[in-house]
């Protein structure tokens, strides 16, 4: 009995010392890929938009000043401007030209003392740049120029211009494209990009708007995919015909220079409760885009700060998950 005892032992030794190494393998191998998962890092750098802000901007409670220090007490590393956050107290100076280089000697100060990168400028409010009316689309150009020129000054690659213009598509599409094309000369010289945002109307149609962007041709001019702007046409303040979003980022992004996340809303697993972030960046992913993300939060619920930081903490754990 004890020899067979023995040989039992002898053979049983063996097959547990197997078991405990291979159950040890594993274990090593699922500690190595949850510290490859954690040690990601997102193929992409990550801004803040400031439209995200534009509560406590409107109600007097942060000055657009103050932008750059916001930011990076936030965390972030790159900045978007809007442009109608400087414009009223620019043009109701008693010298706009002298108000407009104080406002931007300023910024570029405040950028470099906070060690943030100025990454892009939203124009709003100068004029339409698809207009039918040729004088009102140059003078729309004329007034954007400056813009460029402030883009240049604070080291931002772009602005991001609207095309708005006709309800009809072919009017729309031909004075687009010699809007588009007439400021996109101008800012090559300056080392600016101009891009359009899917920002409604036919804008939105990515479709459209690619052609647009195909016929003007030029390097410095592409697209700022929005994951939110697809309506189309609005009826009664509710949108009565949206762009398929999805189909839509895919097509802009090969023309894509910069992205905007938008976000309204999230579930207590921290996920978007209106957007696919995970199917939107891998789409981000494929067509090789690897620079900024612009958090750019428009919901209700959460504050302005709680919803940039959701919607910043849904990017990093959705651009690791893709970069592993």
């Amino acid at each position: 009995m004890k020899r067979i005892n023995v040989i039992l032992l002898a053979f049983l030794v063996p097959i547990l010392f197997s078991c405990k190494h291979q159950n040890k393998q594993k274990d090593d191998a699922s500690n190595l890929i949850a510290e490859t998962v954690n040690n990601a890092e997102p193929f992409f750098k990550i801004s803040l938009a400031q439209w995200s802000l534009n509560k406590p901007i409107f109600a007097g409670d942060l000055d657009p000043m103050d932008f750059a220090e916001k930011a990076k007490e936030m965390g972030f590393d790159g900045i978007e401007y809007v442009s109608g956050f400087y414009s009223a107290r620019i043009k109701n100076s008693e010298n706009p030209e002298i108000a407009f280089q104080q406002t931007l000697d300023t910024l570029k100060a405040k950028s470099e003392e906070f060690g943030v990168e100025n990454v892009l400028i939203m124009i709003d409010g100068e004029g339409d740049l698809a207009s039918s009316n040729k004088d009102k689309r140059e003078s729309a150009v004329d007034n954007h120029k400056k813009w460029v020129d402030a883009a240049q000054y604070l080291g931002a690659h772009s602005i991001r211009v609207n095309l708005f213009g006709s309800r009809e598509p072919d009017e729309w599409k031909k004075s687009a494209i010699k809007g588009l094309q007439a400021l996109s000369k101008y800012a090559a010289e300056k080392g600016v990009n101009i891009l359009v945002e899917n920002h409604g109307h036919l804008s939105s149609n990515a479709e459209l708007l690619v052609a647009v962007i195909e016929a003007v041709n030029m390097d410095n001019c592409g697209t700022l995919p929005d994951f939110g702007n697809f309506c189309i046409k609005r009826s009664e303040g509710n949108c009565a015909e949206e762009y398929p979003k999805y189909q839509g980022i895919k097509e802009m992004m090969p023309y894509a220079k910069a992205v905007s996340a938008k976000s309204y809303d999230f579930n207590e697993k921290g996920e978007e409760t209106t957007l696919d972030y995970k199917r939107i960046m891998k789409i981000v992913k494929d067509a090789g885009y690897n620079g900024y993300v612009g958090v750019e939060y428009e919901g209700s619920r959460l504050s302005p700060e709680e919803g940039i930081i959701a919607t910043k903490n849904i990017l990093q754990k959705v651009g690791k998950e893709l970069n592993q």
